[in-house]
This record gives structure tokens, sequence and C-alpha cells, in this order.
């Protein structure tokens, strides 16, 4: 989907902004000779940026705005390395309110709505998103945060909870508690709203099954906004991104070439509007596309990405063979006799790697010979054999949060 001449001119005004300010993309467009943007031409030609680029402007180096206009400040996890800190002047903050009131206007949530917010506050962009959101739509927002399950359970049977936000890791925890406890018939949900991990078709049909909700997911990074950027509609596939708040183009992970729309690729970002912490094409690492053709909602405006089937950067090697866990969800997927939850760990036994997935049984299965079949559908598929572990319903960690699947234990 080519930039049009009004986001072009957004563009421009973002790019001599930054020009005129000490934030890290603003010298690097100096270093670049750019001084402004005119053309779908000078658009391409701007550089990317890279979350490590973020880091190293850490504390404060993403600021384009003096001091005194910063109200907020959001943080990644800073769990890999070096936190990046985002500013928000007033107007990010209501921009981002409006979003993510869109979001919920997208998903058919209205402020006749219960909204039980449980992602975390505080310095993580979620909880906080949800609920400007939330009350920016008028419905009523509960925002009970992470954990204490028995309390999220009380509180949805007593308030009639009606849309239910979370991961999905989270998602899961309480569907299975719902159907462990026979609270089904107790309960009002109408829609569920998850964000900030993928989760594969197996996962979201047992949610939807256990809570008998109408499932949703949003988009959105620390970086950008947070949660709230788009979402899919009711109406089709794909999540509906705001493009008069940011711009995406899909590349090649390994060339950086654009794709055209219909084609796999890394998502780039690009804030059109944003004051405090403006990027210029950032790279999520995100796969998707973009989805060709027109939704049946009929908001053509606002392009559509597909679910997001992982990260460039969460590429496994192992023998050789390049692997995304995705592709391992994808095999498991196609055993009705397994659960949705699985684990991978990569070891480095006698000289060798070595790949061990356990995976959950949902049925009644001779163990032996369903490891065996899934050891020899992964190496038919992707070309090597792993160690396959058939483990009890259960026995895998869940989580209040997001649920980690990969481990890799080589170089520890």
């Amino acid at each position: 989907m080519q930039i049009n001449d009004v986001q072009l001119k957004q563009v421009d005004a973002q790019v001599k902004r930054l020009l005129s300010s000490n934030h890290f993309y603003g010298r690097l467009l100096r270093e670049s000779g750019i001084t402004g943007v005119g053309s779908v031409d000078d658009f391409r030609a701007l550089p990317y940026c890279e979350k490590e680029d973020l880091r190293e402007a850490y504390p404060l180096g993403l600021s384009a705005v003096p001091e005194r206009e910063v109200v907020r400040i959001h943080s990644s996890s800073g769990t890999t390395g070096t936190p990046v800190i985002v500013p928000y002047t007033q107007k990010d903050v209501e921009d981002w309110a409006v979003q993510f009131a869109r979001c919920y206007e997208y998903a058919g949530v209205t402020s006749q709505d219960r909204v039980q917010i449980t992602p975390g506050y505080g310095l993580w962009t979620a909880g906080i998103g949800f609920q400007a959101g939330c009350e920016r739509l008028g419905a009523m927002a509960v925002p009970m945060g992470p954990g204490n399950t028995e309390k999220q359970l009380q509180f949805m049977i007593d308030l009639q909870t009606t849309v239910f936000t979370a991961t999905a890791s989270y998602a899961l925890l309480i569907a299975e508690e719902v159907e462990r406890r026979g609270l089904r018939d107790k309960i009002k949900l109408k829609k569920l709203i998850t964000g900030s991990e993928r989760a594969g078709d197996k996962i979201r049909k047992r949610i939807i099954d256990a809570l008998g909700v109408e499932y949703f997911d949003i988009y959105g990074l620390t970086e950008i906004y947070g949660p709230g950027i788009g979402i899919n509609c009711q109406h089709g596939h794909g999540m509906h991104v705001w493009s008069d708040y940011v711009y995406i183009e899909i590349i090649d992970p390994d060339t950086g070439e654009i794709l055209p729309d219909g084609e796999w690729g890394e998502i780039v970002l690009t804030t059109l509007v944003k004051e405090g912490a403006p990027l210029i094409r950032f790279r999520t690492h995100d796969l998707s596309r973009i989805i060709p053709g027109t939704c049946t909602c009929g908001h053509d405006e606002h392009p559509r990405i597909d679910t997001i089937t992982g990260r460039s950067d969460d590429m496994m090697k192992i023998h050789g063979v390049n692997v995304f866990p995705a592709q391992i969800e994808e095999i498991l997927a196609t055993f009705p006799e397994l659960s949705s939850e699985y684990q991978i760990r990569l070891s480095h036994l006698d000289g060798r790697d070595t790949m061990r997935i356990y995976v959950e049984t949902s049925g009644s299965v001779d163990w032996a010979d369903m490891s065996h079949a899934v050891e020899r559908r992964v190496r038919h598929r992707i070309g090597f054999t792993p160690l396959v572990k058939i483990v009890e319903l259960g026995m895998l960690p869940r989580s209040e949060k997001k649920t980690k699947r990969v481990f890799d234990e080589r170089y520890e």
C-alpha cells in the first residue's frame, strides 16, 4: 500500500522536526544529507531504524520535544538488554486513547459493556492503554491488572463482565479455570481482546470453546504507542491498522526490499503525528503481510495486516536448518489428540545440537506412538528429527503474562 500525499506531508513535517532536535534519528538524517520528504522516492530513501538504536538513546534520547512537554513515559521490559524509554506528550496520550477507543468500536464494544482489564499497569503500555480507550468509549472499565485468578473469576461473575482483555496466555489460563470449575453458565462474556503475543489457531479455538466469546487480536508495540494501533473487525480476517496515525510497510527481512501487498515479510512502521518520540521506518521484526483487497466492513482507508506469524529474530538454527516456532506449532496443530500447549528446548549434547519438544495431550493416546508420529512429521516437513515428549494436560506451565515456549540452552 503506497504512501499517499497526506501521509507524505506528515512524514515531511516529522523529518523537519527531527532534524531540528537532538533525537537520534535527526542525527541519522543529518548524516545522510536528508532535508525533507517530497515524494515516494524521498520516503523510500529514508533509513530504517532498529530497536538497538532506541536502546542506545537511553534514557531520554528518543524525545523530540522539550522536557516540559513530556507528561508521561512508558518503557519496554528491558529483559533482553537496556530498556527503551518512550516519552509521551499530552497529545500523544490523547491520540493513543482515540486509537484504542476505535479498536473497541471495531470489535463491537459499546458504552453498555463492562470491560475487565488484566494486562499489567505501570511502565508497560498495556493496561493503561486498554483503560484509556475504554473510558474514552464510555464503557465501564474494571481495572484488575494481572494475576489473582480467584478474584478475576469472582469479578467476572459478580460484575457480569462482558469483555475480557488479556494476553493469549492468560486468556487460556482463565478459560481452563472456567471449564474446570463449570462456570460457563455463570459468566456473561461476549468478547475477548488479546494482544502482546501471537496465538495459534488451536489455542484460539480452545479459548473460544471454553468461554463462548468472539475473539479479537489487537496490535501494537511500546515503541510506537502501545497496543491499540490496529485490531481485526467483526466482518473479516486480518487487523486494520490506523493509517491516520501510522504508515505500514512490509519488507524482506534479509534484504530490506519493500514487498508488494499480499507477500509475507517484516512489518515496518512510521508514526505520522506522534510528538514525544516519533519513529520513522521502525523495523518491528514482526512477520505478517498486508492483505490485498477490500474488507466487508467498508473501512478501506485502514489497511489490514494478517495474523502475526512470529518474529524474524525468533528464528532457530539447528543442524543447518532455519526453524521458526510457528512451523513447529503448525505441525503440532495437525494432531487433534494434542493440546495447544507446547515447549521447545534446544540443547547441545554429545557434540551435537538437539531439539526437544514437549507437548500436552488432550485425549487418550499411546504416548510412544504419538511421539514417533510427531518426530516423523517434523523430519518430513523441516528436515531433522527432534526428541518429542508427550505429557499430561496441564503439566506445562501457564502464565499470567506471556508464555515462554522456546528455551535455547545451548549457550548457557
